[in-house]
């Protein structure tokens, strides 16, 4: 385990913009042992510069060919950009799915601009747990703009809104993404909306399927309604207006944006205490087996899962021993 004066050499070096150190750094709070969480503490107190843009949507729309657009679109106004692009993994290895480690070489080269590819390890919100220690090392780095790309996942693609200052949701020509996005909550958390492809058939009906559904909210006078814009990634079209949607957004700041910053500080604080609240109960509080025996016991129907989760919890708080043994059962009516 690294030592106290090597991570915060490493902080140092990270702060300096040494993008080694980002890289190595990342990797650190990937770990999400204590190693993260010192890392984390280290840079904690140089972070709240970045920006934080979250692009979903899903797969196959172009949010890559997009994000690549959006980076040297920012760099040509002089803009440092970090990009967090998450690729899909499996829930039981955590090794990427497609192993997507090769994204957006046009920057190489570049020191303004930062990729990093992270595998979700099966996380249901389409982001890896370690997304946002990631953010908060590029923030640190000092990353003007921070884009968060996710996975593509379908409903669970809310998640991004607890992650990020702004969320843009690309949808493309035919996919029937309009009423999807209404079923999956999507027109709850977009602040913008890209329609992408824009040269296949369909465009201005996706889009004005999306604005149809835009109309069903009731928008108060000085409220932001999410504009929907048409874009041509691969060629870069649309792309402009794309960054001057954000920075409307970013310049209305206000109380707004304070609170969904806390919501996501909030967010990331539950996460953490949920981990290692079951870390703790799981594995420090319960004898050796208990935990098995009564995942057997609910599987057997023996008990139900709320009395196993009670038990677990007296356990985990008052110190009380559980018994993985059930408690005699009384017969319902019917089960003579």
């Amino acid at each position: 385990m690294p030592t106290h004066d090597d991570t915060r050499e490493l902080a140092a070096r990270v702060v300096d913009g040494d993008r080694r150190a980002v890289a190595r750094a990342i990797s650190r709070v990937e770990s999400e042992g204590a190693s993260a969480a010192s890392m984390v503490r280290a840079v904690h107190a140089r972070t709240g510069r970045g920006y934080l843009v979250g692009v979903t949507g899903a797969p196959g729309v172009g949010k890559s060919t997009l994000v690549d657009r959006l980076a040297l679109t920012l760099r040509s106004r002089g803009r440092t950009v970090g990009v967090l692009a998450v690729d899909p993994s499996s829930p039981f290895s955590g090794g990427a799915v497609l192993g997507d480690r090769v994204r957006m070489q046009t920057h190489a080269g570049d020191d303004g601009v930062f990729v990093r590819s992270m595998a979700s390890r099966g996380q249901l919100g389409g982001l890896a747990r370690a997304t946002s220690d990631a953010a908060l090392v590029l923030d640190a780095a000092g990353f003007e703009v921070i884009v968060i790309e996710t996975v593509g996942v379908g409903q669970a693609e809310v998640e991004i809104s607890r992650a990020a200052d702004v969320t843009l949701v690309v949808t493309m020509p035919g996919g029937g993404d309009g009423v999807q996005a209404l079923k999956a909550g999507v027109m709850e958390i977009a602040d913008l909306f890209v329609v992408n492809k824009a040269d296949q058939a369909g465009v201005e009906r996706a889009a004005a399927e999306i604005e149809s559904l835009l109309h069903l909210n009731d928008y108060r006078p000085g409220d932001w309604r999410p504009p929907v814009l048409r874009t041509r990634a691969t060629e870069g079209r649309g792309v402009e207006e794309v960054v001057a949607a954000l920075d409307r957004f970013r310049a209305r700041g206000g109380e707004g944006a304070e609170q969904r910053r806390r919501a996501r500080v909030r967010t990331r604080i539950r996460q953490l205490v949920s981990h290692r609240f079951l870390d703790h109960a799981e594995h420090r509080a319960l004898d050796p087996g208990t935990f098995d025996r009564l995942v057997e016991h609910v599987a057997g129907a023996v008990i139900d899962p709320y009395t196993a989760a009670d038990r677990i919890l007296d356990r985990a708080v008052s110190g009380a021993a559980p018994t993985a043994s059930p408690a005699p059962r009384s017969k319902g009516p019917g089960l003579g």
